[in-house]
């Protein structure tokens, strides 16, 4: 399904009747009602950031739920959407944080071909209804992906924004790997941690203390 390692890494899951049963359920949503991301676009995420390749996680929600605007990779739009107000503050933040300048779009591609994995823990949503497949099945295949990058030998950074995301941190038992917890970046609540938080530089200076190259987090390319 995906074309890389993480085949091999999710085979149990892929192959079992349970997640069968579920995608059936997926397609028939497809079939029925406008869903974002389009198809093709549902493991982009990890189509982007082979497991061998996979430095850090960022965890979101679910995918944005406006017209043209998810591409399966956690607060990223498409190029030519207006920047959601959540990826704003994560460009302010960065801006803060390393001196990045925001950029002109919110296409964070280049981000997952550098290793970060950009997961949401739900990897569909019906148009204009947000947490509409909250609880649909997609939590036993991202909870899975979590368990699995866990057991990864190299050292690897999770950034948990927010409290939905900070549920996976259950999973994360590794001692090599970090994790970084704050609150979300929406409008709502970044002024209550998000703010001030340098996930950015904190994840580099793990990287490098671990002689693992560090993320190049400027998106001009």
């Amino acid at each position: 399904m995906i074309n890389n390692d993480w085949d091999e890494k999710l085979k149990i899951v892929f192959e079992g009747d349970g997640f069968k049963k579920f995608y059936q359920i997926v397609e028939k949503e497809y079939k029925n009602n406008i869903i974002f991301p389009p198809k093709d676009y549902i493991f982009n995420a990890l189509k982007l950031t082979p497991y061998k390749d996979v430095k850090v996680v960022i965890v979101g929600q679910d995918p944005y739920h406006g017209e043209g605007e998810a591409h399966g990779l956690s607060f990223s739009v498409q190029k030519g959407i207006k920047i959601p107000p959540s990826l704003k503050n994560i460009y302010k933040e960065l801006k803060d944080d390393l001196n990045i300048e925001p950029y002109e779009y919110g296409d964070l591609t280049k981000w997952a071909k550098e290793g970060v994995l950009l997961l949401n823990a739900v990897l569909t949503v019906k148009k204009d209804t947000p947490a509409s497949h909250r609880k649909l099945g997609w939590e036993r295949l991202t909870d899975y992906i979590i368990k699995v990058l866990n057991n990864k030998e190299e050292p690897v950074v999770f950034i948990l924004w927010g409290n939905f995301a900070k549920e996976k941190k259950k999973y994360i038992t590794n001692p090599k790997h970090l994790v970084i917890e704050s609150a979300h970046p929406s409008p709502f609540s970044a002024r209550y941690g998000f703010f001030g938080s340098k996930p950015f530089s904190k994840t580099n200076e793990f990287l490098k203390k671990n002689n693992i190259k560090p993320i190049d987090w400027n998106l001009k390319e």
